[in-house]
């Protein structure tokens, strides 16, 4: 197949003046080279498209392709997720992972909350802080972790991010809400464990890839998965493969995950995010239905390296995932 691949290059972003901050989710230029690689490796035939704008320039002079390979990000907005799907949609061009409606809601993790609520799974209370002169709304007690509504990639996250007194709330909160311009998700704070898990397929054909347990090491921002720590998880952040027979937790949260995929509506690959309470109990926190694909830096690919599943294998099975679910009557394209 010819393969468009769509993206934001961080380094793009940095020379026209945008902040390490601003740019955090956007992809490093050796993803782009290990994607672009592996596509070609498997018989492919990749073609460099790059950011929102550039697809549309790519589309007005008249290029196609059989298939998009979409990790494009997008810069403004909370439908910034969902920009690139909509434009390949108008022209009814397939691509890979969610599409528009999924990578709106998904992005605004409150409203996820509410529907994974609705559908009877685990996840903690929640309020949408809009400015501090709420904080006395929220209606349940400290202690709480705060973060910004709709980031990824830990952003706005640092062990301020936990609040024990309610009065101590004021001056982080307002912080995030200058710095991202956004609402504050104010949760209950659990002291316990941290999965995340990967899934691969989409509908009855999804399933869990794999849970790692996350562990902060001496030298990391104690007690949060934060910007800091992943960005710097080489070094204070250990990972071990976990297995739902051997603990109830696990079996636990990937069935809250696998449900939670399939009730979102997410498609071909992705990450769900699990912390749990003092009693060990798991709770759904949020989904990446777009998870980074760094060969060694990201969490998903992380977790296939834990389970033998070579690079290459995965992006062959999201290649594969999103074929078939665009052409459901034949076997994967090749």
């Amino acid at each position: 197949m010819k393969i468009g691949m769509t993206y934001d290059l961080q380094s793009e972003y940095l020379k026209k003046g945008y902040s390490l901050d601003e740019t955090a989710e956007f992809d490093r230029d050796d993803t782009i080279d290990a994607i672009e690689k592996v596509l070609a490796d498997l018989g492919h035939e990749p073609a460099r498209i790059g950011n929102a704008e550039n697809l549309i320039q790519h589309l007005s002079a008249g290029d196609r392709w059989d298939l998009v390979f979409n990790i494009a990000e997008g810069l403004h907005g909370i439908g910034r997720e969902a920009q690139v799907p909509a434009i390949l949609e108008v022209f009814d061009i397939p691509y890979t992972f969610s599409d528009p409606l999924v990578m709106s809601l998904t992005l605004h993790k409150a409203m996820t909350k509410r529907i994974i609520r609705d559908a009877g799974l685990a996840t903690t209370d929640f309020y949408l802080l809009e400015s501090v002169t709420d904080a006395g709304n929220i209606h349940f007690d400290p202690p709480w972790f705060i973060k910004p509504v709709s980031e990824g990639t830990g952003k706005g996250i640092s062990p301020h991010s936990i609040i024990r007194r309610r009065k101590d709330l004021e001056i982080p909160a307002q912080a995030l809400l200058s710095r991202y311009r956004q609402p504050v998700l104010v949760e209950p704070y659990l002291p316990g464990r941290e999965f995340t898990m990967g899934i691969i397929g989409t509908g009855k054909e999804a399933k869990v890839l794999g849970t790692m347990e996350v562990h902060l090491l001496s030298g990391a921002e104690p007690g949060v998965y934060s910007y800091a720590n992943k960005e710097n998880s080489e070094a204070v952040v250990r990972y071990s493969l976990l297995k739902p027979g051997d603990d109830p937790a696990v079996k636990t949260a990937e069935e809250i995950c696998l449900c939670a995929w399939r009730v979102l509506g997410c498609r071909d690959a992705g990450r769900i995010d699990i912390r749990c309470d003092e009693k060990s109990r798991p709770f759904f926190m949020e989904v990446n239905p777009m998870a980074g694909l760094h060969p060694e830096h990201s969490d998903l690919p992380i977790i296939c390296g834990l389970i033998g599943l070579p690079y290459i294998r995965l992006i062959e099975m999201i290649v594969n995932s999103s074929a078939v679910r665009c052409n459901p009557f034949t076997d994967a394209i090749k």
